[in-house]
């Protein structure tokens, strides 16, 4: 069967409400900050800073859908579906940042280039495609090795280079990786001017882009890494910041709130999760990460996330998939604290919690994270466990959990669907063929889930896929590989004067987190 889908190019219905005209004279500078550290190099980038630097430097043939689940054109104007074979018609009216126009050979390329690499979002197509030909200017086909419903989704996470400037600063077949560290190479709307990776990016508008921005959209864009709370709330109070990151401890985003900014948050497909390490004792039995489970106060949790009497950063979960993915099930009951049930597995346990001391960590650059560490450290206490928490920088964490032996008991970390398919999401952090990464760092094995996530992988029928997905589910529920504390609800203090035009409407809002982050999306006045 031949399947033929055309849909309207990204956001036209909505953006064409808001079109730019000429920049005016004074430029417009849009600043955010986030966590350290922003890669630029999109064959690299896995988290939340990186996407938001992928969207804004590169395209992609697919972008999420706004208001809605699914996927919409963006490069790729139509695509055809044909077994194993997905043919991809191209614009052809797209340059990149260098002036060279964008090709099918530039996709097949970047495809070349994210796979030889392996790092990044590779792991979400490894064992999938087959070949990835050119066959016109315009026409890129992609042959599957086997099925894969996820495909059309997956694709919003492999951003194209141009495969000239790439090529030109090769060094010792390095795929330019050095340079692609500190250079961009892409169609997007901005483009590098200055990367520090810890300290800040600095991106330019690209004049020629083929979508207009909205009105008074920014000209530059000050990203900045690793701000203090305080310094935020400071900058943003004189008026010299514009969109704080998610990652502030409530009581700062109530006294921003206080002092004038607006607060919006993003759902993103996020879980905030309790990464537990089922390969170190005691946590290798699943008594006691049963016991851990039980134990955990989820409604002290969610007090801990409210920011005042109209916001909270948190939603219930029912499991281990955020609402809006296949296999959320509403009716599920939401986890919550049981003593008596948590002290009965403890007694199944094969370990002493004296004998096993439990290392907590939190993430540095998070601070408001430090309070779980407690509530836990409060909690498993009384159990019998001591606990001992430290406060890890991202970086050195990332290379923590690139072992079992080396990596935390537990460590608390927000998860997010690399792509509006559940795939993105249980595939990347539970199949045992996964390799240790932070989003891997529970080391989880169970063929019963391995079986059920593979066949999520080729099955297309919606309502099936329902049932495999909301059976995987019920597994990670009751083997608990991590804690599922609650849905991430990010929230950002914007500036009075600047409107986050995708996260103040619903309709404009795109499911996936950091999509919604487009910066030509967002005004900023003078």
């Amino acid at each position: 069967m031949t399947l033929t889908t055309r849909t309207t190019v990204l956001g036209s219905t909505v953006l064409g409400l808001l079109l730019a005209t000429a920049p005016a004279s004074a430029e417009r500078i849009l600043r955010a900050d986030e966590v350290a550290v922003g890669e630029i190099d999109p064959a690299k980038g896995t988290d939340y800073a990186d996407t938001v630097l992928a969207i804004n430097l590169y395209d992609t043939l697919v972008y999420p859908k706004q208001g809605g689940a699914g996927v919409q054109p963006h490069l790729a104007t139509d695509w055809t579906i044909d077994g194993a074979s997905y043919t991809f018609n191209l614009r052809d009216d797209v340059k990149f940042n260098s002036g060279n126009a964008l090709t099918a050979a530039d996709v097949a390329y970047t495809f070349e280039r994210m796979m030889a690499m392996g790092q990044g979002n590779s792991s979400l197509f490894a064992g999938v495609v087959d070949s990835v030909e050119a066959t016109g200017d315009h026409t890129v086909v992609f042959t599957l090795s086997k099925p894969f419903a996820p495909f059309l989704a997956t694709l919003i996470r492999m951003p194209i280079v141009d495969m000239a400037t790439v090529k030109a600063n090769e060094k010792d077949g390095d795929w330019a990786s050095t340079w692609m560290s500190q250079n961009s190479a892409g169609s997007g709307p901005y483009m590098i001017t200055s990367h520090d990776p810890q300290t800040e990016t600095v991106l330019s508008y690209e004049a020629d882009y083929f979508i207009e921005p909205v009105e008074n959209f920014p000209e530059t864009v000050r990203f900045r890494y690793g701000l203090e709370p305080a310094t935020v709330r400071a900058l943003m109070g004189r008026g010299e910041h514009d969109i704080s990151s998610q990652w502030l401890p409530p009581e700062v985003y109530a006294g921003l709130a206080q002092d004038g900014a607006s607060l919006v948050t993003e759902a993103g497909l996020t879980g905030e999760y309790f990464k537990l390490n089922t390969q170190r004792a005691p946590l290798d039995d699943v008594h006691c990460r049963r016991a851990l489970a039980y134990a955990f106060d989820y409604a002290t949790m969610a007090q801990l996330t409210q920011i005042n009497d109209n916001t909270s950063t948190s939603k219930p979960m029912t499991g281990a998939i955020p609402q809006g993915l296949t296999g959320y099930d509403a009716s599920l009951p939401v986890f919550q604290q049981d003593m008596a049930l948590a002290k009965e597995e403890l007694g199944k346990c094969q370990y002493d919690p004296a004998d096993h001391p439990l290392d907590v960590v939190f993430i540095a650059e998070t601070p408001a994270r430090e309070r779980g560490a407690l509530m836990m450290q409060a909690i498993y206490s009384t159990l019998g466990f001591k606990v001992d928490i430290t406060r890890t920088p991202w970086a050195l964490l990332t290379e923590q959990v690139t072992a079992p032996a080396t990596a935390p008991h537990v460590v608390e970390i927000a998860i997010s669907a690399a792509s509006p398919d559940t795939d993105s999401l249980l595939y990347a952090m539970y199949h045992s063929s996964q390799p240790p990464t932070w989003i891997s760092s529970s080391y989880y094995k169970n063929a019963d889930l391995d079986a059920l996530l593979d066949k999520g992988r080729v099955e297309s029928d919606p309502d099936a896929r329902q049932a495999l997905y909301a059976d995987a589910n019920a597994i990670l529920a009751d083997t608990v590989p991590d804690i599922y504390a609650y849905e991430l609800l990010s929230p950002f203090a914007v500036r009075d004067g600047v409107t986050y035009h995708n996260l103040a409407d619903p309709a404009r809002t795109y499911p996936v987190s950091g999509f919604n982050m487009r910066f030509a999306d967002i005004s900023v006045s003078e």
